[in-house]
């Protein structure tokens, strides 16, 4: 086969063309220290490493989402020791004033006073913010103050959300819990019922918070129980039109009365006709609670009947605060398990990090050694190459015939 001398040329320099695009492929692996600078050098590895590089910045995204939520999570845990300890103080303050017979009215007035203060406290924690302006309490609504006074009450302006942060492909935790969970919604009186005395009552009797003795054969109702005489009593529902009565029996101060599983003890002198309620329990928010009690300190107790008012309301907001406390150390308990889930969620993507990492570094990094040597050879290919095409492309027939 004949070849001419442009072909031969051609051939030598597309040749030569390859070998330094091989070597320039292998400098600019060793100069990015990357084995895949383009899909073109593995396409299937470069689809491997899009989609790793890819996995690594959602992760990095669940590595700030974790970050955020651990950050408001302590900070919430934190708020809620404080208001339980502000809580502790406040029910110091109420055990103080049930000595209403060694307490003047000044001295009532001292404790109200410092109630207030625990009050106000007890609302600046619930209006605390996070390092991002944010608050801690509001719900969904993290730029809206949650809560703020209203005549002798506190409103609530937040929602009932609570925000879910992916930590996770599959795991979310709350960051919070709104303030209507933490603050205004607990249990009232014992949990099952509570009780108040009539504001008509004349006798100097009081009652207790109550207790239960049977859950199964409680009825939920409000009942009220009425003294028929200074030594006879009378239990009846709320039966419309007519109240049916659940239980009678003799009064004796200090004893127990009991109906339907539960019982209540009432202590004084009683006089025909004074009420007590006794009714099924619903929710009542901490600061109501708290105002309940300094209204009743501040109002005169002149008289039995008032001094037995006052005793009612004292047992009942120390029932009260008491429900407050496990509240909140039951909020507590769920945010430790919401930062005990974050730990382990975070140990999980660091696992998954290093795996990740592996084994983007085995498609992506290049072997230094190998590099260096496949380039050297490269290099020598080339240079013969070159050599040799100079030497070649010099001759010619006539160089044969001298």
């Amino acid at each position: 086969m004949r070849l001419s001398t442009q072909s031969y040329y051609n051939r030598s320099i597309n040749a030569m063309l390859e070998q330094q695009s091989a070597l320039s492929r292998i400098q600019n692996q060793v100069a990015s220290g990357k084995k895949i600078n383009s899909p073109a050098d593995d396409p299937i590895a470069a689809v491997h490493i899009i989609e790793l590089e890819r996995s690594k910045q959602e992760y990095e995204q669940y590595d700030k989402n974790s970050a955020l939520a651990r950050g408001r999570l302590t900070l919430e845990e934190q708020s809620l020791a404080d208001a339980g300890n502000a809580l502790q103080r406040v029910r110091e303050l109420i055990l103080q004033a049930s000595n209403t017979g060694t307490l003047s009215a000044s001295d009532r007035e001292s404790i109200a006073v410092e109630l207030a203060s625990r009050l106000q406290e007890i609302q600046d924690i619930g209006n605390r913010q996070d390092s991002n302006g944010e608050y801690l309490f509001a719900g969904f609504s993290t730029r809206t103050q949650p809560f703020a006074g209203v005549g002798s009450g506190v409103t609530y302006y937040g929602d009932q959300g609570a925000r879910q942060l992916q930590v996770g492909p599959t795991q979310r935790v709350a960051d919070s819990h709104s303030g209507f969970d933490v603050f205004m919604n607990i249990s009232e009186g014992n949990g099952t019922f509570v009780t108040s005395a009539g504001a008509t009552n004349t006798g100097s009797a009081s009652i207790d918070v109550g207790s239960v003795r049977n859950p199964g054969t409680w009825v939920r109702d409000d009942y009220t129980l009425t003294f028929t005489s200074p030594t006879t009593w009378e239990i009846t529902d709320s039966a419309t039109p007519t109240a049916n009565v659940v239980a009678t029996g003799p009064y004796t101060s200090g004893g127990v009365i009991a109906f339907r599983g539960v019982q209540v003890t009432i202590s004084g002198a009683v006089a025909a006709g004074d009420t007590f309620a006794i009714e099924g329990s619903g929710t009542e928010n901490v600061f109501d609670t708290l105002q309940g009690v300094i209204d009743a300190l501040r109002v005169p107790t002149g008289g039995g009947t008032a001094t037995a008012q006052l005793n009612v309301a004292l047992s009942g907001g120390l029932q009260q605060v008491d429900q407050a406390i496990d509240h909140f150390l039951g909020v507590r308990g769920e945010v430790g398990a919401r930062l005990s889930a974050l730990d382990t969620a975070d140990a999980a993507r660091e696992d998954l990090s290093i795996d990740r990492a592996s084994t983007l570094s085995d498609l992506r990094d290049l072997d230094y050694a190998e590099a260096l040597a496949r380039m050297n050879q490269q290099m020598v290919a080339l240079q013969a190459a070159q050599l040799s095409y100079s030497q070649i492309s010099q001759l010619s027939l006539f160089d044969y015939l001298r």
